[in-house]
């Protein structure tokens, strides 16, 4: 089994990195200048390709990946301040904007393909829709050029303080399953991070929300406040509830609570927003291809993201371009309002609803084309709905919350809320949830919930990152929580074939909620046989709601919101001497491990211990 990642003892800085779907950051804390909760932090300027042999260094990565013809760029026009020998894949804001005109050579939203339980993450697929003559990469290998890129960066501009002899953080979305946490920190090793950390994005953003306040966040919330965390990025909605505890006589926040992944942000906002266009587009005369469509929707991306921020722009030119030779004279040209933008993602993705209000989910067709397993439903606040209703007794244990919590009560009542993501530049689109869930507080008598003034929405994932990596070094202020749900393997029960009826599946918890950091469990009583020298396969469960369940409790029944199905364990027992076939007697341990990431070993009697893995290769080929 991998040891956890231990972090260098003689570090200068703590570096944060928010590994985002439309963009990544880099931030640091310098650790000789800071103490308690006065730090010393920035903001590395990321250089990047602008345009062919123009670098700029911007605050800003954009995580997109373009891959262009071997005839299409001069290799000096490929040129970094690092070392780029024999690479032709171009990261960032060349790409971005290349890719909008050409975007069958464009790799977008990887992040939220690593997560993606239906395809093989480590497999060239990306762009999906490419022809056969564009070389192609997998998820794994997009989300490391951008590591990659910003380790670079880094080490070009401190050369006296090398990359990897620093605390490094690297963000992912709290509803990341154990799968997907693995291989971002796969795609962090393969990138040259030693030491890498991982950090639920949440908890990043109100990271960054302390550090901003100078010390001053204990006067903006007191024990027993409840915050939710909203956060709206690119490719997902992600939200947590982090508690305010009074411990010895000092607050603490407590990460009680996080959502399922929720794949919609703004990239379904840019989809929609060109389909809107693409009407207006037909309504006089105008048909756009598939081609035409993805360019379409890139121009509409900058739209959407210059007139939510500028609230003195009115309007936003759409340019798509043309099939033919004429490839200036033929564009297409129209433009979106910010009145259109405005109402158009207010009423589609942030309607006003009941704190009853729930999800829709339709019948799905029997055949579908490979894509992301994008949310049925684009109302934002339905899914927030749903995850507080489900969250309603999520406080009801913790120490200092006794009584808070009626049974009348059809949610749990945040009292604060910090928005974190792109979308929420726009205070429009912030003013709408925070009405929309105070409306809820108030029909059950509820006090308003404030709201929490946060940094920039850009960066506020990477400062906070830094300051977590500062925090772990023992300076700050530290969020207490540890794994965010409890897990289950499914174990078949023994019985009689039955016609007509499968064996019943238990569910054996292996970690239970809350598991800290760093802390391995034995499961108690239980020994497994499992086959050497060939793959074996568990079922596997998560839980948010389950708190109270402990490692090796067996469950027989339980709802269909209680636990999840994940991703397959997969374990493949090297023969050592045995026989392929041979069942050896294990236990099975659970590791949460210093780096964030959560394991599973197989120990036999006589101490010989294996990894079991998470199965994040495509069901086609298990």
């Amino acid at each position: 089994m991998n040891a956890p990642a231990i972090a260098p003892v003689n570090s200068r800085y703590a570096i944060g990195i928010d590994l985002g779907t439309t963009h990544s950051a880099l931030s640091y804390v310098d650790l000789e200048a800071s103490d308690g909760e006065t730090t010393a932090h920035g903001v590395l300027p990321i250089p990047q390709l602008s345009a062919p042999g123009t670098v700029e260094a911007l605050p800003l990565l954009p995580s997109f990946l373009y891959l262009p013809h071997p005839d299409e760029l001069a290799p000096g026009e490929l040129a970094l301040p690092w070392n780029t020998d024999g690479e032709t894949a171009v990261a960032g804001e060349m790409a971005r904007s290349r890719g909008a005109t050409t975007p069958i050579r464009l790799v977008s939203s990887a992040k939220s393909w690593l997560c993606h339980p239906g395809v093989d993450r480590r497999a060239a697929i990306l762009p999906s829709d490419a022809p056969d003559e564009v070389t192609r990469v997998s998820p794994l290998e997009a989300s490391t050029r951008y590591l990659q890129h910003l380790r670079r960066a880094w080490d070009s501009a401190h050369p006296d303080a090398p990359f990897d002899q620093q605390q490094v953080t690297v963000t992912i979305p709290a509803s990341f399953d154990p799968g997907a946490r693995e291989l971002t920190a796969e795609a962090a090793r393969n990138a040259g991070y030693t030491s890498a950390t991982l950090l639920e994005e949440p908890q990043a953003a109100l990271y960054s929300w302390i550090q901003g306040s100078g010390g001053g966040w204990r006067k903006q919330v007191k024990a027993g406040d409840i915050v939710l965390v909203v956060d709206v990025g690119g490719g997902t909605s992600d939200f947590s509830l982090i508690a305010i505890l009074e411990v010895d006589g000092k607050l603490e926040p407590h990460r009680v609570a996080v959502g399922d992944h929720i794949l919609l942000g703004g990239d379904n906002m840019d989809l929609a927003l060109a389909h809107l266009v693409a009407r207006k587009l037909a309504s006089n005369g105008t048909q756009l291809d598939a081609w035409q469509m993805r360019a379409l929707t890139y121009g509409c991306r900058a739209a959407k993201e210059h007139l939510l921020a500028d609230a003195n722009a009115t309007t936003w030119p759409i340019v798509v371009p043309s099939r033919g030779s004429k490839l200036i004279g033929g564009s297409i040209r129209t433009e979106l309002t910010r009145e259109e933008v405005t109402t158009f993602i207010t009423d589609g993705f942030f309607p006003r609803v009941e704190a009853s209000a729930r999800p829709t989910v339709r019948a799905r067709a029997g055949l579908t084309q490979l894509g992301l397993p994008y949310a049925q439903d684009a109302a934002v606040t339905k899914h927030l709905a749903a995850f507080l209703a489900r969250q309603a007794g999520a406080t009801a244990e913790l120490a200092g919350f006794e009584g808070r919590v009626s049974a009348e009560h059809s949610f749990l009542h945040p009292s604060a809320v910090l928005f974190n993501g792109g979308v929420f530049k726009s205070s429009i689109l912030a003013q709408r949830v925070m009405d929309t869930i105070n409306d809820w507080l108030y029909m059950e008598g509820a006090e308003p919930a404030r709201m929490l003034e946060g940094a920039d929405l850009d960066l506020a994932v990477a400062r906070g990152a830094a300051y977590y990596s500062y925090a772990r070094r023992g300076g700050g202020v530290r969020i207490r929580g540890g794994t965010a749900r409890s897990y289950y393997v499914g174990v078949e029960s023994s019985m009689p074939a039955i016609p007509g009826m499968e064996p019943p599946i238990q569910a054996l918890c292996v970690a239970p909620f809350g598991m800290e950091e760093g802390s391995e469990l034995e499961l108690p009583g239980q020994e497994f046989g499992l086959v050497v020298g060939e793959p074996v396969h568990f079922r596997f469960f998560g839980s948010t709601t389950r708190r109270q369940d402990q490692i090796g409790e067996v469950l027989d029944f339980w709802g269909p919101d209680e636990l999840q199905e994940q991703n397959e364990i997969q374990a493949t027992l090297p023969a050592d001497g045995r026989m392929p076939g041979d069942v050896v007697q294990v236990k099975l341990h659970a590791l949460a491990t210093e780096a964030g990431t959560l394991e599973l070993a197989a120990v036999a009697r006589d101490g010989q211990r294996w990894k079991v893995e998470f199965d994040v290769r495509t069901t086609t080929e298990q």
